[in-house]
């Protein structure tokens, strides 16, 4: 029998309850202010995380399209297999499934890039697909696409490397629309693809800086001193807003020498301040500038948002071994060494990308293109394209001085760049 307790013992007990039902609304709130705080700030502690993560390299900036956000993206009907990397492959020949389609059957190939047409003597260029090591790349499905964009707008935002990527994608899709269906108009600086059935549009903004800048004209543009207009994005944004699926580019043209220079205030300003900047302080800040866009004017729970690496050109065949003074010209195979990694390619502007992207609290999928397009030095248009200038006798003479090594031949490669996109926007 259990011995009853004492009245001291009693008044000690109910003592104690008391005090844990005085102290229980403090813990409750404590709890809440907690819970609270990981809701609006674990973003941030995932991409704190995310920077010291030691797989992060200085040529694979960190990807905001984290595991916390792979359940809700919009697009999405599956997802990569897990610790695959589909930027980390080599490329295998393929002459059953390459190429993707014919130059002569895309309408829409600007003649910078027709190599057959302008004389390409082999096609050897057409028939590599890009194999992930440890998985496979879902197969390009133009129905899916289309489908998906059904009633929305996709955008392709940048130079005209991004330009050539919007012509791929077009070439992708349009053998599935009737020709009364569909039309290619130009205004201005937007060009814009119509799939009248699905009441869809993908589009391509010329805005090589993203920021206004002094080339900003979509035809006449090859300006050698360039000034870019530091918060200026809405000058351009303004255009961008209600887009579904938005596709960034902007490295190229930033690349002329150590120093960019900055205007402060409106180039209709008479007296212009204009200051000079690292290449990387200022493309920080159109880094920067991009993200508050995104943030301001792209609904998370609707929208994708995209940005693709530079492009590597190849210019200097001495960086893969070859003789100094040469370049793409004549290159008709790819580059073996998986390391290889080009001069004109900056791993300092890989470090903005993903210090900047790395604190983005809007999910932006990076397409790291930059390593697998650097071993297609085979893949240039080279000087298999149309020629805007007369070519001089010494030009003739000497293909390699107008030999074009920033573009690429379609189809070909940037195929690759949008079955990446395709990849990332239903399997992310």
């Amino acid at each position: 029998m259990k011995t009853p307790l004492s009245s001291s013992s009693s008044s000690s007990s109910s003592s104690y309850v008391m005090r844990k039902a005085r102290l229980s609304p403090y813990l409750f709130t404590l709890l809440a202010f907690i819970v609270f705080v990981a809701i609006l700030y674990g973003e941030d502690f995932m991409c704190i995380f995310g920077q010291l993560d030691p797989s992060n390299s200085d040529t694979r900036p960190i990807s905001t399209t984290t595991k916390k956000y792979r359940e809700r993206l919009p697009f999405a009907v599956g997802k990569t297999e897990e610790e695959c990397d589909v930027f980390s492959g080599r490329w295998v020949r393929d002459e059953l499934n390459r190429p993707l389609y014919k130059e002569s059957e895309c309408p829409y190939i600007q003649p910078q890039l027709t190599c057959q047409e302008h004389g390409r003597p082999e096609r050897e260029y057409q028939y590599w697909r890009w194999q992930p090591h440890g998985c496979d790349l879902p197969s390009f499905n133009a129905t899916l696409m289309l489908e998906a964009l059904r009633g929305k707008r996709m955008m392709f935002v940048g130079d005209s490397l991004n330009r050539g990527q919007f012509v791929s994608m077009v070439c992708l899709l349009h053998r599935l629309i009737p020709k009364h269906e569909k039309s290619m108009e130009t205004f201005d600086s937007l060009t814009v693809f119509t799939a009248k059935e699905y009441n869809a549009t993908i589009e391509f903004y010329w805005a090589p800086f993203l920021l206004e800048s002094n080339a900003d004209n979509a035809v006449v543009h090859r300006i050698s001193d360039r000034v870019v207009r530091k918060g200026s994005i809405n000058k351009h944004g303004k255009y961008w807003k209600g887009v579904d699926v938005l596709v960034f580019n902007t490295y190229l043209w930033w690349m002329t020498g150590l120093k960019m220079k900055i205007l402060k205030g409106s180039f209709d300003d008479e007296e212009k301040e204009i200051v000079e900047l690292s290449t990387e302080d200022a493309y920080r800040m159109a880094m920067k500038s991009m993200l508050r866009w995104v943030k301001l004017n792209m609904d998370r729970k609707k929208t994708r948002v995209f940005f693709t690496s530079m492009s590597p050109s190849h210019g200097k065949s001495i960086d893969w071994g070859g003789e100094a003074g040469l370049n793409c010209y004549n290159e008709t195979t790819m580059i073996e060494d998986p390391n290889y990694w080009g001069s004109d390619s900056r791993r300092s502007i890989m470090e903005v990308i993903g210090e900047v992207f790395g604190r983005s609290k809007f999910p932006i999928t990076f397409l790291n293109i930059t390593q697998l397009s650097s071993y297609r030095k085979d893949a240039h248009t080279s000087i298999y394209k149309k020629q805007w200038n007369p070519l001089t006798p010494e030009q003739l003479a000497n293909p390699v001085s107008y030999a074009d090594c920033v573009h690429w031949c379609m189809p070909g490669l940037q195929d690759t760049w949008n079955e990446l996109l395709f990849t990332k926007l239903f399997y992310p």
